[in-house]
């Protein structure tokens, strides 16, 4: 009778050890997946062209860039200076993770980190490498409520150091994985900024968030907003994603 008692106390351990298991496979699987279809929301699978408009504001000044970006795939990603008119003609090269910057005054590209800050609270890699997937390891944390309506909450943590920030949290809508909000944090875990995504319009085939805007978290009042506009699939061969393509671009 022990033994019999014995065998079925461990069948019933076993078998919840892999249930557990099992649910803890599954919960991978769908922040997979959700964060997938978050990225599909914000940016097209497919090559594609988009003019972006930062207009940035804090410590008493104002201004505004605009640049374009030409995207192919998510390790390969053009990105001109439009305006101001002085700096027209500079671009940065994203192949992978490595980045660089193209001046016209000078002879040879100079590498950058995506990290680095572009303009405002806009980093390169806020830019150059825009979608989450494959730079972070996404696990589902909860689901909360926002206006009455039902989001996935993701921590992503970065997948190496050579992604634009260490860990973010991020909400998704769970009836339409539209993205909402993501909190960016630092290596030693401060949070540095944090982004809203707003104005969904149909953008290129989807309904897609045209409006970011980019709060400090240490500074009050220092933000950005980002302005998307014209975005187009748009045929990009892999030969445009050179350093000696990129000097042709003007």
């Amino acid at each position: 009778m022990f033994e019999l008692m014995y065998r079925l106390t461990r069948a019933v351990l076993l078998a919840g050890a892999l249930l557990g298991t099992a649910g803890w496979v599954q919960a991978q699987e769908d922040a997979a997946s959700i964060l997938e279809k978050a990225d599909l929301i914000r940016f097209p699978k497919e090559s594609f062209q988009v003019d972006i408009l930062v207009h940035s504001e804090g410590g008493g000044e104002a201004e505004s860039r605009k640049y374009r970006v030409l995207s192919r795939g998510n390790d390969n990603t053009i990105v001109q200076t439009l305006e101001p008119a002085s700096e027209r003609g500079q671009a940065m090269l994203m192949k992978g993770r490595d980045l660089w910057v193209f001046l016209p005054s000078v002879s040879q590209p100079v590498r950058l980190a995506l990290a680095q800050r572009l303009t405002g609270q806009v980093a390169n890699g806020d830019l150059a490498r825009a979608n989450f997937v494959g730079d972070y390891t996404p696990k589902l944390i909860r689901t909360e409520k926002i206006g009455g309506e039902d989001h996935y909450v993701l921590e992503l943590t970065a997948a190496d150091r050579g992604v634009t920030y260490a860990r973010v949290m991020y909400w998704v809508k769970r009836s339409n994985y539209w993205p909402q909000r993501a909190e960016f944090y630092s290596l030693s875990n401060k949070l540095l900024k944090v982004c809203t995504y707003e104005n969904f319009q149909p953008m290129a085939g989807k309904t897609r968030p045209v409006r970011l805007v980019m709060e400090d978290a240490l500074r009050k009042g220092d933000k950005s907003t980002l302005e998307y506009s014209g975005m187009a699939l748009k045929d990009l061969p892999e030969r445009m994603f050179t350093k000696q393509y990129l000097q042709k671009l003007d």
